[in-house]
């Protein structure tokens, strides 16, 4: 029963950090047309969460974890639009960094992680309580 207990806490861990990628793609999603509001500003920059295995002592085992949300530093899209107070000499306007389309696919792969250990953690519950059944 420990070893189903053990497996349940993996996959809660896996639950909250596939909980913490889905609110950053959604932040990404929400601000995908943030502009900067004058021409010194900058527009929305990306944000990328990365994840690392750490030790937890109490359980005896690596877990993973959130290492880092860091901004993406790819270059800034440019949109000619003469008229915005963000514009540049030449009526460029530097526009957010975020393809929403790789934000969906990135949710998408989120949500199917999230559901295959919220799966596991049923299928768990579910032998912890036939083991539980055997014994009375």
């Amino acid at each position: 029963m420990d070893d189903i207990i053990r497996t349940m806490r993996i996959s809660g861990g896996g639950l909250r950090v596939q909980g913490q990628r889905l609110r950053v793609i959604a932040q990404n999603i929400a601000n995908a047309n943030s502009l900067a509001t004058d021409a010194n500003g900058k527009p929305y920059r990306r944000k990328i969460i990365t994840f690392r295995n750490e030790f937890d002592r109490a359980l005896g085992m690596d877990m993973v974890h959130v290492h880092k949300v860091r901004p993406d530093m790819s270059n800034f899209g440019k949109r000619f639009d003469p008229n915005h107070p963000a514009a540049d000499a030449d009526g460029y306007v530097l526009t957010p960094n975020v393809n929403t389309l790789i934000e969906m696919t990135d949710m998408r792969e989120a949500q199917r992680s999230y559901e295959a250990n919220l799966n596991v953690i049923k299928s768990s519950k579910q032998m912890l309580n036939n083991a539980i059944d055997m014994l009375r």
